[in-house]
């Protein structure tokens, strides 16, 4: 990756925003790999999303301001992961996934102690869906329900995709953007959410 930011003209000329693009489609490849591809598919896809990772690095490396480099995002990666596995590198005990679960949540909020909701680090790059179920699941954190409404409710994950594919034809028959729809209704949501943290927040007594 050194070698090919300092002799490759086109790298050389590539920031940090340049590659998005790029980071969503080798994502999308390996995703793809893993549901319907081969092992030597899943390989290839991998190594390039890595290369994603090699090329972010290298370009940060260069930051007159605040440089960094693989090897730090490697060691900052390794204390994260031992803090949150101390059941595994430290004294804690967590026989069942639920009881790991503990002791990830435990760590992840030490670590993000400056964070004021439950909202806080979930991207609005997420996919509409990723982001819905993400959503929906901070809003029962502050006790905001999930919506209601009368559609009828899937039995299977399989229902779920055919309820989901008829509501797509239904928008678009319609004229509706289904994606826009989704999103502003989650718009609406963090509005709740938020509103909801707000009023749980009491003056300290006098």
């Amino acid at each position: 990756m050194r070698v090919v930011r300092e002799r490759c003209a086109w790298t050389r000329t590539i920031v940090h925003r340049d590659l998005v693009p790029y980071l969503v489609e080798e994502s999308a490849e390996v995703i793809d790999a893993v549901e319907d591809g081969t092992r030597a598919d899943l390989r290839e896809e991998l190594g390039d999303l890595l290369w994603q990772v090699l090329f972010h690095a290298e370009i940060a490396a260069g930051d007159p301001d605040d440089p960094f480099d693989i090897d730090d995002v490697a060691r900052g990666l390794t204390e994260k992961m031992v803090r949150r596995h101390p059941h595994v590198f430290g004294d804690a005990v967590a026989s069942t996934p639920e009881e790991v679960l503990v002791h990830w949540n435990a760590a992840k909020a030490a670590e993000k102690r400056e964070r004021t909701s439950v909202l806080d680090g979930v991207s609005d790059h997420m996919p509409a869906l990723a982001l819905a179920q993400k959503l929906v699941g901070k809003a029962a954190q502050v006790d905001v329900p999930a919506p209601a409404h009368r559609l009828a409710d899937p039995a299977t994950e399989a229902e779920l995709g055919d309820a989901l594919l008829t509501l797509v034809q239904l928008a678009r028959t319609r004229g509706w953007d289904a994606e826009r729809a989704l999103r502003e209704r989650l718009r609406a949501l963090r509005t709740e959410v938020r509103a909801a943290e707000a009023s749980s927040v009491r003056p300290a007594p006098r």
